[in-house]
């Protein structure tokens, strides 16, 4: 069932729930440039399980609304806020990948996790996806600012680009073309801003170490958009966190062993 939910006067977000009437609620946050689409292998196998799968489409990207502005983490995480509000959710397992990752993380530190019993991320672009001078896991930062100028220039070629980065096993040429009409699907302006987002972005840094519910860490250990630094890193920061390493994945590890990846967080988040 899909519907809008107001999250400004002006910005509704798009919001995919799928058996409500489910035992266990996992709310899955998507990453740049996708949609909650991305994850549909689990959307098919989840609620056969007994589990309510909620995806939402952030602002600018799949089919909410494409404002012109709010793509920091702390707007972001406050749209999830009123996902969570307004569908009265509590007591839920909250998943990001990528982007997504970094929404949650924010989301459980400025909103204290409100709603929010188990906490899962995979592939989560926290607490920095480029390099600083005191953080030398990330990309390099010109790496961002050429898929930013790429955006503006040939935004269909920057996505098949980035196609190629995202996958570890051997993909048929329809998966490759239906992620690159799903990234086709944001607005270029939002495609931009969320890259933008990943050079100024340094408070998830601190928001880490404020995660306190059970957290899963899960990690494609050929990840090359976000590197397994960095899983090692959300690992010694957040205390009560359980790493799992996908052998035979890039960064889409939720298609690349999309069963293994599945039965992780099937059994994490159930009772």
């Amino acid at each position: 069932m899909g519907f809008f939910i107001r999250v400004e006067p002006d910005v509704k977000i798009f919001v995919e729930d799928l058996n409500p009437e489910g035992s266990n609620t996992i709310l899955f946050i998507h990453g740049w440039p996708g949609n909650h689409k991305l994850f549909e292998y689990q959307f098919n196998m989840l609620p056969k399980l007994g589990f309510r799968c909620i995806g939402i489409d952030y602002r600018g990207f799949g089919q909410s609304d494409k404002p012109w502005h709010g793509y920091g983490y702390d707007r972001l995480s406050d749209d999830v806020r009123c996902v969570i509000d307004t569908l009265k959710l509590k007591d839920i397992a909250l998943l990001g990948h990528s982007t997504g990752g970094g929404i949650a993380v924010r989301y459980m530190a400025r909103h204290g996790g409100h709603g929010i019993a188990k906490l899962a991320l995979c592939a989560a672009a926290a607490p920095s996806l480029v390099k600083r001078s005191y953080f030398p896991y990330g990309l390099p930062r010109q790496d961002v600012i050429d898929i930013i100028r790429h955006t503006y220039t040939d935004r269909p070629q920057m996505l098949r680009d980035f196609g190629k980065m995202i996958f570890y096993k051997p993909v048929s040429q329809a998966m490759s073309d239906w992620i690159f009409h799903l990234g086709l699907q944001a607005a270029g302006w939002s495609t931009v801003s969320i890259a933008e987002t990943w050079l100024d972005e340094e408070g998830l840094f601190s928001d880490l170490a404020q995660i306190s519910v059970p957290t899963l860490i899960m990690q494609g250990i050929h990840d090359r958009v976000v590197l397994p630094a960095l899983s090692e890193v959300q690992h010694n920061s957040i205390k009560n966190s359980m790493l799992v390493p996908f052998k035979e994945s890039g960064h889409f590890l939720f298609i690349d062993q999309k069963e293994m990846f599945t039965d992780e967080l099937a059994r994490f988040a159930g009772d």
